[in-house]
């Protein structure tokens, strides 16, 4: 078994909602506004309506729940949803605080597993394969390396 990198996926997020604390940690919600994937078999635009939903627990650590669309240039709809698990770091904290600070792959241990859909039979691969990624903090949000499980 091997990995091979499919694609990127920057994800251009808007001004968080925070409901504030619950029984099971600090909700975080973060609508998707925008972005790009790049890759040689998906090339297109990320669409809303989608959010990012983090859920920080008492043990410092967010568990993701994220949802999306990916427009390809050549007219396809890929739904994406994914969980993932975030080391919430003091670096992580001050990307989530402030525009103005970003994160590296390697500042934190933050991990998704997408599930990508396509009804369009060029994109029919995607609804059989398993993928994995790493994601860091950008300026506009966040940005992933996915890769495709062989």
């Amino acid at each position: 078994m091997d990995l091979a990198l499919e694609f990127t996926y920057d994800v251009e997020l808007g001004q968080p909602q925070m409901p504030g604390p619950g029984p099971y940690g600090n909700r975080i919600v973060a609508p998707v506004t925008g972005g790009s994937v790049t890759g040689d078999r998906i090339h297109g635009s990320v669409l809303g309506p989608g959010a990012d939903w983090l859920l920080i627990g008492p043990d410092g650590w967010g568990r993701l729940d994220v949802r999306g669309q990916i427009q390809t240039d050549d007219g396809a709809c890929v739904y994406v949803t994914y969980t993932g698990l975030l080391q919430i770091t003091d670096k992580v904290m001050g990307a989530m605080l402030s525009a103005e600070e970003e994160t590296g792959f390697e500042d934190q241990y933050y991990r998704i597993t997408p599930r990508l859909e396509s009804g369009d039979e060029r994109y029919a691969w995607v609804n059989q394969t398993i993928f994995v990624g790493r994601g860091r903090f950008t300026r506009s949000g966040v940005a992933y390396e996915v890769f495709r499980v062989t």
